[in-house]
C-alpha cells in the first residue's frame, strides 16, 4: 500500500496536513518483554525526523486503527524513529505482528517533552516505572549526550520481575558509567535476583541529590507516579519541579476532539509532561 502526505496552505505556506498518516516502513521489529516491542522505522520519503524528548506520535495501523504512542529513541539520531510498545489492545497487537518493511503510518510529533533544557545547572532524578521507561530514555539520551551541563544523575528504576526488566542491558551500561547512579528494583525476585526488591520509592528515599537543586522527570502507572510524587516531594523536591507524563486517552493530538480536554487543558497539547503541580487535578479525572 502506497500513502502518500497531504499538504494544506497556511499562511501561503505549504505544511503537512496534521490529520494525515506519513508513510514509514518498518526497519527493524524487536521483542523487549513477553508483551512488549520496539519497532524501528524510517520514513519512506527518506526525510529526517526531529523530536524532543517526551514527545509522542499518533501510530496508525492500516486496517486496525491508531494509538498515541511516546518516543522512545536517541534524539540525535534523526533517521530513524524508534518506538516501545505494549501490546494491550487490538491495534498494538496488530502493530507487534509487523514484518520487516511493513508500513506504518505516523503523525507527529505532537505534545510537549521533558524540560531537559531547564534541568541544565541542576541534579537530575529520573523514575520509571515498568514501560515507563521507554517515554524518559530520550530525556537519559539527551541528558548524558550533555552530561557536563547538569549536576548528579540518579536513575531509579521498578518492574514487577527481573523478566519484565524493560531495556535491561541497557540500564547495565549506564550503571557502568561514571557520574551515573542507577538502580533497580522489582516487585517480586527469583532465585538469581541479587538486586533491590520492593516498589522503586524505596530507592528514592536513599537521597544522592540536593532537592533543592533537582528537577525530577517520573513515568509509569498512575499510582507509582503518585507515590514517586509524594516521596520526592517529601524529601524536599518542590511539586513545580517533578514532572510526570499524561499520555492518556489521546485521539486527534491536536486538541480538536476534546477527548484528553480538562477545562482549558488539552493533553495532547499542554502536555503530555506536565509539572505534577499543575497536573495534580488531572489524576483524579479517570476519563482522561
Amino acid at each position: 500500500m502506497t500513502v502518500t502526505a497531504a499538504t494544506t496552505l497556511y499562511a501561503g505556506t505549504a505544511v503537512p496536513d496534521p490529520m494525515v498518516p506519513v508513510p514509514f516502513r518498518v526497519k527493524w521489529i524487536r521483542n523487549e518483554l513477553s508483551d512488549t516491542f520496539t519497532l524501528d522505522l524510517v520514513a519512506e520519503s527518506g526525510q529526517p525526523f526531529a523530536f524532543e524528548p517526551g514527545q509522542f506520535n499518533m501510530l496508525y495501523q492500516f486496517g486496525a486503527g491508531e494509538v498515541p504512542i511516546s518516543i522512545s529513541g536517541d534524539p540525535t539520531d534523526e533517521g530513524t524513529l524508534v518506538h516501545t510498545i505494549r501490546a494491550v489492545g487490538s491495534v498494538t497487537d496488530s502493530m507487534a505482528a509487523l514484518s520487516k518493511s511493513d508500513v506504518v503510518g505516523v503523525r507527529g510529533p505532537f505534545g510537549r517533552g521533558w524540560p531537559v533544557e531547564d534541568a541544565k545547572g541542576m541534579d537530575v532524578v529520573i523514575v520509571a516505572g515498568g514501560v515507563g521507561l521507554a517515554p524518559l530514555r530520550p530525556a537519559i539520551y539527551q541528558v548524558l549526550a550533555n552530561r557536563a551541563d547538569y549536576g548528579k544523575i540518579r536513575i531509579y528504576y521498578g518492574a514487577r520481575s527481573p523478566a519484565d526488566i524493560l531495556f535491561r542491558k541497557e540500564l547495565e551500561k549506564w550503571r557502568g558509567r561514571f557520574g551515573l547512579y542507577v538502580d533497580v528494583t522489582v516487585d517480586r525476585a527469583d532465585r538469581e535476583w541479587l538486586g533491590s526488591v520492593g516498589v522503586v520509592t524505596k530507592l528514592i528515599t536513599d537521597g544522592g541529590y540536593d532537592p533543592h537543586a533537582t528537577v525530577a522527570m517520573v513515568c509509569g502507572p498512575e499510582v507509582m507516579m503518585r507515590f514517586s510524587v509524594n516521596t520526592l516531594n517529601d524529601h524536599g523536591v518542590p511539586l513545580e519541579r517533578i514532572y510526570v507524563s499524561m499520555e492518556r486517552n489521546m485521539k486527534c493530538a491536536i486538541g480538536l476532539c476534546g477527548h484528553c480536554q480538562y477545562g482549558p487543558t488539552f493533553v495532547c497539547k499542554d502536555g503530555p509532561v506536565y509539572s505534577y503541580d499543575a497536573a495534580r487535578r488531572l489524576f483524579d479525572i479517570r476519563e482522561i
